[in-house]
């Protein structure tokens, strides 16, 4: 009997685990909010994640997005001959970027670089135990540290987003009029025709959950590091892959709720 009990009791331990880590994670995240409505405020901390989280991100958003519309257009029509249907690239393209590619891309581009940066960070001043020095001077470490950065990410997400998405179609367009024979007129005017002000909204308001899910994780794990450069290694690396699989499956679920009847 005990050998049957046994993968079972396992399995619900992991589950229990997991339950219990999305718990610890939401309560982190709620805290996190409610100190927006209570003073202090860090106004020059929130202007450096600004910095960091935003500007410092857009070289790489931008080259992602920019190759990526361009890609999208040679598949696009290369798919769309099989049909002739090639007429069709500059609305797929344009629809394509902003509703999903640019806001998942933009996403996943800056969890990389802004999540792991946030929990290597933190991790270190917990490990160096500047952490609790701000507490010994009546400072609340997520007030100084937590909620700068949660505010920046999810203002600059979609702001970064919303370039990311303009330098795709850009790049759609390019590979279009040089590389696919299109008329620039015509490959403009179709994706003016075609592109929606909801597709737009929409994916900015992904832009701005993915911004809260990237920067509460980097806190999230930095807050909760190990000891030692090999604790900061591990919560690096969980804030990144724990960051970028809450992407995914919140543009899931946001899609369903945006684009479902």
């Amino acid at each position: 009997m005990s050998l049957l009990l046994s993968p079972l009791a396992a399995i619900g331990a992991t589950v229990l685990a997991a339950l219990a880590a999305m718990g610890r994670v939401a309560l982190f995240a709620f805290e996190t909010v409610t100190h927006l409505f209570r003073p202090p405020f860090y106004g020059r901390e929130l202007w450096i994640a600004l910095v960091q989280i935003g500007w410092l991100s857009l070289p790489v958003v931008g080259l992602t997005a920019l190759f990526t519309g361009g890609a999208l257009a040679l598949q696009i029509y290369s798919g769309g001959a099989r049909f002739n249907a090639e007429e069709v690239v500059p609305s797929i393209v344009a629809i394509g970027m902003v509703r999903e590619l640019g806001p998942v891309l933009g996403g996943l581009m800056v969890a990389a670089r802004v999540a792991s940066s946030i929990a290597a960070e933190i991790g270190t001043m917990k490990v160096t135990e500047q952490i609790d020095a701000l507490t010994t001077l009546s400072t609340h470490p997520m007030k100084y540290l937590t909620l700068p950065r949660v505010l920046a990410a999810t203002l600059a997400v979609p702001v970064l987003v919303a370039v990311g998405d303009a330098i795709g179609i850009m790049g759609g367009y390019i590979v279009g009029v040089t590389r696919l024979g299109f008329n620039e007129a015509a490959y403009l005017k179709n994706t003016v025709d075609f592109l929606e002000l909801w597709d737009v909204t929409s994916g900015l308001i992904k832009g701005a959950a993915f911004g809260f899910i990237i920067a509460t994780m980097g806190c999230y794990y930095g807050m909760n590091s190990g000891r030692g450069a090999q604790g900061v290694g591990r919560a690096t690396k969980a804030a990144v892959v724990a960051a970028s699989v809450l992407i995914l499956a919140a543009n899931y679920l946001l899609t369903e709720a945006f684009f479902t009847s």
